[in-house]
């Protein structure tokens, strides 16, 4: 058999690795810290640089969608803290972070105290596939736990009945921002569990900032994420 018939594209590795990588939970949703270089905002809005530490650097981009949260405006040799996705740009065959949230790396402890924590569950097993609940493909009851107010659940009432006429949408109203907000989320998983009052469960929360969304990384919230019974869903927006 000839080299040439076994030979794939570039595109086709390309591809390949894009898909591996978008497989990768860790690289979907990850917290990276370092210095802005070669800064450029362009006119579209989206904002081009590349992150860089003692030793290495990655390329970055944050689309004009997400650029419109911030409260401060990057420049070069500021250090920040990025939430974003690792993802592999096909034409060019490079990897980079597609930014979502960028603060200034005054958020250093929040970054620290992430990082401990998911070690920390990890090292307990909660990330392991088999302690994961399968999700039912046409669910009678659809649990929901997100603000009373705000678009979040007419999208997910419109999506859903959309989907499914016949499925339940049982909203149950609980605070997605504050000191008091993990607790709440989490005093209503367990809730849902004991009463066995849906088949899934969506926790939803429309975006914001960083300290926003901390509420979704506390502890006691994993917990009851962990100990439930019933599938969750994530469906914070980041």
């Amino acid at each position: 058999m000839k080299y040439a018939d076994m030979a794939i594209t570039v595109s086709d590795l390309n591809r390949y690795i894009k898909d591996k990588i978008a497989d990768d939970e860790y690289l979907n949703s990850i917290l990276i810290k370092g210095e802005i270089s070669n800064f450029k905002h362009h006119y579209t809005g989206h904002m081009y640089f590349t992150l860089k530490d003692e030793n290495s650097l990655i390329k970055c981009i944050m689309f004009k969608s997400y650029t419109n949260n911030l409260t401060f405006i990057p420049k070069d040799g500021m250090k920040v803290i990025v939430l974003g996705a690792v993802s592999v740009f096909e034409r060019d065959g490079i990897y980079q972070i597609y930014v979502k949230v960028m603060e200034e790396d005054g958020l250093g402890d929040l970054y620290t105290k992430y990082k401990n924590l998911k070690n920390k569950l990890e090292k307990q097993g909660f990330f392991e596939e088999e302690h994961k609940v399968k999700i039912p493909l046409m669910p009678r009851i659809i649990g929901v736990l997100t603000s009373q107010t705000g678009s979040v659940i007419r999208d997910i009432i419109n999506v859903s009945t959309r989907r499914n006429p016949n499925v339940y949408i049982r909203l149950l109203p609980v605070p997605v921002q504050g000191e008091d907000a993990a607790q709440k989320i989490a005093e209503g998983i367990d809730y849902m569990n004991k009463e066995k009052l849906a088949d899934v469960l969506i926790l939803a929360r429309g975006g914001g900032s960083l300290e926003d969304l901390w509420p979704f990384n506390e502890e006691i919230l994993a917990n009851s994420i962990y100990n439930s019974k019933i599938p969750i869903i994530s469906a914070v927006r980041t």
